[in-house]
């Protein structure tokens, strides 16, 4: 055994020590790049936002039906009914955390909106989503434009690959779909004046 101040020897049990606490990583690279493939990003803030749109009516429809028969009920039981309100709040944030966790853990990795305006999530090293980090990622998101306010949502603007706060803080990237990705390429090659669909 080395005392202070003396290097122990190569066989030493500081050493093997040493080799037991070394923990191995693999860093993968990023799978998407904006400079090899810009068909994958052409147009995704702008498709984000109406795909946000489309999965707040989504998650709204059935809040707003629960609501109307919550106001019938209470009609009919004398304002008795009307205590269930309580509930709308709790089977909100569940539906929610349910709906994304659920649509971006599909094999299509996206929303139902996403899935409308051609798009998905991918992990950033390129793995499809799965049911926690579709929850998980809309978790981040309403804590961070809750906290941060939506001016957050300007940080596509200023990265190659178009990804909001949200998406870096869980290591996510927004993608256009396959065959929508092909369509631009298509059209980049085929002389139609570069991206724009």
């Amino acid at each position: 055994m080395a005392g202070l101040g003396q290097t122990p020897s190569p066989g030493s049990e500081a050493d093997s020590e040493s080799e037991r606490m070394t923990i191995a990583a693999e860093v993968r690279p990023h799978a998407y790049d904006p400079q090899e493939n810009p068909e994958l990003f052409e147009g995704i803030l702008a498709r984000r936002v109406v795909a946000s749109v489309i999965d707040v009516i989504v998650i709204g429809a059935p809040l707003l039906a629960a609501a109307m028969f919550i106001f019938i009920f209470g009609l009919v039981t004398f304002g008795l009914g009307w205590a269930l309100y309580w509930l709308l709040y709790p089977a909100a944030v569940i539906w929610a955390l349910f709906y994304y966790g659920v649509t971006l853990g599909s094999p299509a990795s996206a929303t139902l909106g996403m899935r409308a305006m051609e798009i998905q999530m991918r992990t950033w090293y390129g793995a499809p989503a799965y049911f926690v980090l579709g929850a998980v990622h809309a978790v981040v998101y309403w804590i961070s434009v809750s906290a941060l306010t939506p001016l957050i949502l300007v940080v596509g603007f200023f990265n190659a690959r178009k990804r909001l706060l949200h998406d870096i803080l869980v290591g996510t990237v927004i993608i256009n779909s396959a065959p929508r990705a092909a369509l631009l390429r298509e059209r980049a090659v085929g002389g139609y004046g570069g991206f724009g669909l």
